[in-house]
Formats: C-alpha cells, sequence, structure tokens
C-alpha cells in the first residue's frame, strides 16, 4: 500500500477557491484556481418536466413503475445556484421528453422543446453557463420494445437524430455537450447484471454488445456536431466517463500491478481508449479473446471494429468528462473458463477494500481521496493529456434521520479536490469540477434511500421543499472567501452552519406533521368519502329489493 503525503502548504490555500464557484477575484491574497469551470449537476429524473407536458414513458418510468414528476422547480433552482454563485450548471435533455417516440421524423414535443429552452434562457439570464447531458440512461421505451434498445445498430442513427434536434434548438446558447453519462453502468447494470433498467441479464455478450453500439452512437454525433454546427456555435462535444481508481494491493507484485491495471483498462479504457487512440485496450481484447476461445466460440465476445470505424471514432473527444467517487485495491483471482464467464469473469480478478475506509452512505462508496490524483495522472498518461471536466464528485448518507450537519460531506470534498489539485500541479489539464448533486435525488436502483445532494429535499411533502444542509454554508463561505481561511475562522462559521442546520431540522421535525394533513387531506378524505358513496349505493339497492 501506498503511504499518504502530507498535504502542501500552498494546496491548503488553493482548495477553498475550487468548488462551485468560478468568479474567482484577482486581489485575493490567496493562490487561484488554475481553471474557470465549476458546477453542480443534475440527471434528467431530477430535472423531470411540469405536470402539464405529456408523460413519456421511458426504461426508468417502466423499470421502476414510476411516472415522471416534479423534483425540479426550476426557477427556485435557480435561486438557490445564484444564492451559491455558481455560475455554470449541468444537467439532461430528456430524449423521449423531445421524441415522445424516440424518432424525430415521427413527433416533436414542442412543450418539451419549450420547457428546456425557457430553463436554458433563465440560466444564462441569471449568468449561469448551461452544460447540457444528451442521454442520461432514459431511453424511450418504445426504442426498447421495438427495437432492443442500445443491442440493436440502429440506436446510433436514432440517437444521432436526437442530439442534432437538440443542436438545432438549443445550440445557439448551449456551448458543452456531453453525449452520454457513464456508458459504463448503461453497459454493464443495465445488459449485463440486470441491476439498472432496462434489467437484462445478457452475461458475457450483453455489456460488450451495448458499449459498441453506444462508442458508435457518441462518434457518431461528435461529427455531427463537428460537420454542421461547430463553425456556426462554437461550442464543444465530450464524453462523461466514470472509474474507480484500482490500486495494487502488493505493489511489488507484478501480477497485482497487472490485475490492477486491467481494472483501469476494463472500466475507464474500454470507452476512452477507442475515442482517444481508435480501438479497445489490447488486454480486454486478448482476455476476453483467449476466454471465448476456451468456450469453444469461433470468435470474441468482443465485436470488433473495423479499420474505417477505428479511425472515424479516434479523436472524437473534444473534452473528457470524469466522474469519480472511489477506490479498490485489486488482486489477481483466475476464474476459469465455463464458470459462469461474464464481464467480471473476463478480468480475472479481484476488489477489495480497506475496513478503515470511511463509508458514511453508499455501501460501494468510500472515501479513499489519493486514489483520485492517480486516476487522473492515469489520463494524462493513457490519452496525451486531454482536457478534463470532472463531471460528478460527491458522497452520499444512508440514514432515516434528516441530519443536515453533514460534516463528512464537506470533508469528503476537502480531501478529494485537494488530490485534484495535486494532480493539476503534477501538471494534469483539469480545467473543471463538478459536484454531485445539488439537490437530494432519485438514486436510480436505490431510488431514494441515498442522498447526494447539498440540498436535502423533502419527497415525503407534495411540494417537494429544499433545506440547505451545512456543506452548503460550508461552501458559501468558501466562495466569499475565495480562498483557503485560517481553522479559528473555519470553526467560526462552521458553528454557524451546524446553528443554521440545526434550525433547519426543527423546521422538517414539523414536516411529517404537515405531510401527515396533506396526506389526511388528499387521500384520506376522499378514500372515506368513496366508500360512504359506495356504502349508500350499497345500502339503497337493498332497500329497493326489499320494496321488490
Amino acid at each position: 500500500m501506498f503511504l499518504q503525503q502530507p498535504v502542501p502548504s500552498f494546496m491548503q490555500n488553493l482548495l477553498p477557491c475550487v468548488l462551485l464557484h468560478l468568479s474567482l477575484l484577482p486581489n485575493t491574497s490567496s493562490p487561484l484556481l488554475p481553471f474557470p469551470l465549476i458546477s453542480v449537476p443534475i440527471s434528467p429524473w431530477r430535472l423531470s418536466l411540469p405536470l402539464h407536458t405529456t408523460r413519456i414513458p421511458c426504461l426508468w418510468s417502466t423499470c421502476t413503475h414510476q411516472k415522471y414528476f416534479l423534483l425540479s422547480v426550476f426557477k427556485d433552482d435557480i435561486a438557490l445556484m445564484k444564492d451559491m454563485k455558481l455560475n455554470h450548471y449541468r444537467f439532461s435533455i430528456s430524449w423521449p421528453r423531445i421524441l415522445p417516440t424516440g424518432l424525430k421524423s415521427e413527433k416533436i414535443n414542442e412543450k418539451g422543446i419549450k420547457y428546456y429552452s425557457d430553463l436554458i434562457n433563465m440560466l444564462l439570464d441569471n449568468k449561469i453557463t448551461p452544460i447540457v447531458t444528451l442521454y442520461h440512461w432514459d431511453l424511450p421505451q418504445v426504442l426498447h420494445e421495438k427495437y432492443g434498445g442500445w443491442h440493436n445498430i440502429s440506436m446510433v442513427n436514432y440517437f444521432n437524430d436526437f442530439a442534432n434536434l437538440c443542436f438545432e434548438r438549443f445550440g445557439n446558447r448551449v456551448k458543452y455537450w456531453i453525449t452520454f453519462n457513464n456508458p459504463w453502468s448503461i453497459a454493464v447494470e443495465g445488459y449485463e447484471t440486470g441491476e439498472h433498467a432496462p434489467g437484462l441479464k445478457l452475461k458475457g455478450t450483453g455489456a460488450y454488445k451495448a458499449a459498441h453500439h453506444i462508442i458508435k452512437a457518441h462518434a457518431n454525433v461528435w461529427h455531427t456536431y463537428d460537420m454542421q454546427w461547430r463553425s456556426k456555435q462554437k461550442g464543444l462535444v465530450g464524453i462523461s466517463l466514470t472509474a474507480d481508481w484500482g490500486e495494487p494491493v502488493d505493489i511489488s507484485n507484478q501480477r497485482d500491478i497487472e490485475a490492477a491495471e486491467r481494472y483501469i483498462q476494463f472500466y475507464l479504457g474500454w470507452f476512452a481508449t477507442p475515442l482517444f487512440h481508435g480501438d479497445y485496450p489490447q488486454v480486454m481484447k486478448d482476455y476476453i479473446g483467449r476466454k471465448s476461445g476456451q468456450q469453444g466460440l469461433g470468435a470474441s465476445r468482443l465485436p470488433v471494429f473495423s479499420p474505417q470505424e477505428k479511425s472515424y471514432i479516434k479523436g472524437t473527444c473534444d473534452f473528457l468528462g470524469l466522474g469519480h467517487f472511489t477506490t479498490r485495491y485489486v488482486t489477481l483471482k483466475n476464474y476459469p473458463s465455463g464458470a459462469g464467464d461474464n464481464y467480471f469473469s473476463d478480468r480475472d480478478l479481484a476488489e477489495l477494500v480497506d475496513p478503515q475506509w470511511p463509508d458514511p452512505g453508499s455501501e460501494w462508496l468510500y472515501s479513499v481521496p489519493w486514489g483520485f490524483r492517480r486516476l487522473l495522472n492515469f489520463v494524462k498518461t493513457q490519452y496525451g493529456n486531454p482536457m478534463i471536466y470532472v463531471t460528478e464528485n460527491g458522497v452520499s448518507e444512508k440514514m432515516l434521520c434528516t441530519d443536515l450537519c453533514d460534516d463528512w460531506r464537506m470533508k469528503y470534498f476537502k480531501d478529494y479536490i485537494n488530490e485534484m489539485l495535486k494532480a493539476i500541479k503534477d501538471g494534469v489539464n483539469v480545467k473543471g469540477y463538478t459536484a454531485w448533486s445539488l439537490l437530494d435525488s432519485f438514486e436510480w436502483d436505490e431510488g431514494f434511500s441515498e442522498r447526494f445532494g447539498l440540498y436535502y429535499v423533502d419527497f415525503r411533502n407534495k411540494n417537494k421543499p429544499r433545506y440547505p444542509k451545512a456543506s452548503v454554508h460550508y461552501y458559501k463561505r468558501i466562495i466569499s472567501s475565495n480562498g483557503f481561511p485560517n481553522q479559528r475562522e473555519v470553526e467560526s462559521w462552521k458553528r454557524k452552519a451546524v446553528e443554521t442546520c440545526s434550525s433547519s431540522n426543527q423546521l422538517l421535525a414539523a414536516d411529517p406533521l404537515i405531510g401527515h394533513m396533506e396526506m389526511v387531506t388528499e387521500i384520506v378524505v376522499p378514500t372515506v368519502c368513496t366508500l360512504c358513496i359506495l356504502i349508500s349505493a350499497v345500502f339503497f339497492m337493498f332497500l329497493l329489493r326489499r320494496r321488490l
């Protein structure tokens, strides 16, 4: 295991001018952040349309049996962003909200177009730059039912039509485009393990085939923008890949070193290497090809790019979006062929965690800040030091109480941002940072049980009120100082944040009563009235029968 080095004093000064802030003042006494883009994101399930717009089913609404509902009253949320002095915001456009059938040739939902257009305009009116993700896992349900979703090559053209429509309608105001958010989860958890929508368990082939089409779709959209829109709109098109860092269990053991390398290549390299170098990582081709041969298959389960496709795909990233949350220790573990061949066994490795690592929320998320710096340096070395925008980084809490005093989140951000700043000092070309996330929200297969937001959202209340967690006040104070204050000052405003937190908790304590009254008014009373009417009708029929 690597020993962690103490944080240099100049890095400590750099830290606080990072998060959620762009307008770095030149007259501050602290060193300034060397890039201009800081934001917070939200996905299409977090940013649903008003109820008067058409409800169109997508994979997640079908898989979870949930309807889209208004989680984000965007006027109020933009006011929160403005109060925090944010000037960039990442959100996703829902494909089925724009094209209900998924096809541009069939129907365009102009109400959906107007909603996103109004959102973009309001962001710009408040001097907040929109960063738009085109696909955050919400495939139109009809495309899955008719074509099999990302298992069908036709998705490449359908997605390109959707993206082209977005460029046409919004591109005069949007300059940062992300094609896919975390395609690893789309492929592995959607088509291999079945944990995510569409819930398919096509072990050994499902993830590889879906990823192959996603990579082609990304490249196609990049070329469409490059040929039709770039000269007019002057924007950038990238992709957001999520990856944990893999650290060898024994850094003196060559087999563990190679296993850790495979872990990263099967995770990040699976998508990044084709986009930067034109083909899959050699280690993936070798391992999957060998195991496919041992199965008696005539060809590798990993699809192959033609020479023309390699040339077409290579270089289709204006920037690399990078989501990162945690780290794993990795060691060699041989999986014999035939013993459940799948993406995970193809890698021949085992993942381990240190029980001493903090784990405040999600069962998979441990706070291991030093892995962030190593991952960023890996990207620099492997892909020619591309522009990197950190698109997701944050920590959850998983608890029943309404704990707004999220000291662990403040520590997580401080430690991870500090490691990012070290990577910048190493020469890594980091251009921006995005904290996950502004609001508590729908966390996919975990539903609403995990909370990543800086603002607490009371989902029991029909109005979904927001309450600032202590981390909000922490960052607002950092932004106002535009540098890292001394420890005495930190403690003074931290106490104020805790007081605010306690005050908000008192408000929250009353919310269950409010929610209870709303339930009585909106559910119990109508139900009782309906039962009374039914009982009266039955009694009336009984009387009629007796008279007859």
